[in-house]
């Protein structure tokens, strides 16, 4: 049975391992992180875990001025930062369990709505707006390779050679940005709304 509770520093490695196979599958495959975020403001932090074992996790970082944390759309919002299954559980409401009890703790802080950064997988698309979610905001993520023209684009500095760069594009011509480069992304802001209590 899955129960979801507030992370404690002893999660720690079985948070990064979590976040990291889930990872493993998505266009997020290459964001490693060797520890876990933490947040100066209030955030809600909760681990699922299925016997001893963590299984999913949630990180939301909660405003307390609007437009401080999330973008400036009315009301305090709280950006979830990380969201992850792991692989063998998931499809199973993990995820969902974890939103719906984010949101348990965010509503009583006067959070009114929630945001995430995602990049374009559609089977986490269509997850997010199954849950009331919808897409507001995008830009690219590029990754430009050394064959692809990278010193054109960031020439050679006093002993800096760059081999590879990663980029945001939030310019207009986003087709000649997605034909000209191997790797692009669209990352997309979703946002769901409620109701105040």
């Amino acid at each position: 049975m899955i129960a979801v509770r507030p992370y404690r520093d002893a999660d720690d490695q079985g948070w990064i391992r979590c976040r990291a196979l889930s990872f493993l599958g998505s266009a997020f495959y290459d964001d490693v992180r060797p520890v876990k975020e933490h947040y100066d403001g209030p955030s809600v932090e909760l681990v699922a875990e299925e016997g001893d074992e963590l299984v999913g996790l949630i990180d939301v970082e909660l405003e307390r001025v609007p437009g401080t944390v999330c973008s400036a759309r009315g009301g305090l919002g709280g950006m979830i930062w990380n969201l992850a299954v792991h692989p063998d559980h998931q499809r199973r409401g993990v995820a969902t369990a974890l939103l719906e009890e984010a949101e348990r703790f965010a509503r009583p802080q006067g959070i009114v709505r929630f945001e995430a950064w995602t990049r374009d997988d559609p089977h986490v698309h269509t997850w997010y707006t199954s849950r009331g979610f919808e897409p507001i905001d995008s830009y690219l993520h590029v990754y430009v390779e050394l064959d692809e023209g990278l010193r054109d684009l960031f020439p050679i500095t006093e002993g800096l050679r760059p081999v590879k760069l990663f980029a945001h594009y939030v310019g207009g011509d986003r087709d000649e940005i997605k034909k000209r480069f191997a790797r692009v992304h669209d990352c997309v802001l979703f946002e769901r709304r409620w109701l105040p209590d």
